[in-house]
């Protein structure tokens, strides 16, 4: 499967050790301006997403047609890199991974599939690359790193323990 990242899941992602497998599973793609976010501070998660995209893991594209993109800022009031990726992922017709309530309202109005960090680490779990223990670690990381609230971060635990 392929799908675009906005750099905030990326970061989130690679913070909490998940990025790497991540990558293994799915084809990764991201604008050339969600690059330079990621890679903007030197950090040991821009050192990883660096890496991954040497090794061919993750694919840096042109996200092209700058008024759309614009437009999509405008309207959604979302930053540049995440209108970058929204405007990709709805040009190449497959998913974006996205962070924040803005671009996630606005993959709805869009009819845009989205996924979030939160996704992927459940993704992991049930599909046995990550046992329960190990995924609970993870999940404290995303609600270290990340905006969740504790009622998306119930949810997740429930759902990695298989309650719901």
């Amino acid at each position: 499967m392929r799908m675009v990242f906005d750099s905030s899941t990326l970061i989130l992602l690679a913070k909490v050790d998940l990025l790497r497998e991540t990558a293994e599973d799915i084809s990764i793609v991201m604008p050339a301006k969600v690059k330079e976010e990621c890679l903007l501070k030197d950090s040991l998660d821009a050192l990883l997403i660096k890496t991954l995209i040497a090794e061919g893991k993750i694919k840096v594209e042109k996200a092209g047609h700058q008024e759309a993109v614009s437009k999509l800022q405008a309207d959604f009031r979302i930053e540049g890199a995440e209108a970058q990726a929204l405007w990709m992922a709805k040009k190449l017709g497959c998913p974006v991974a996205v962070a924040d309530g803005p671009a996630i309202k606005a993959c709805k109005v869009l009819g845009v599939q989205f996924a979030t960090a939160i996704h992927f680490l459940i993704n992991l779990k049930v599909g046995g690359q990550l046992e329960l223990p190990m995924a609970l670690v993870k999940l404290d990381g995303l609600a270290t790193y990340g905006r969740y609230s504790r009622k998306i971060i119930e949810d997740a635990a429930k759902r990695l323990k298989g309650e719901n």
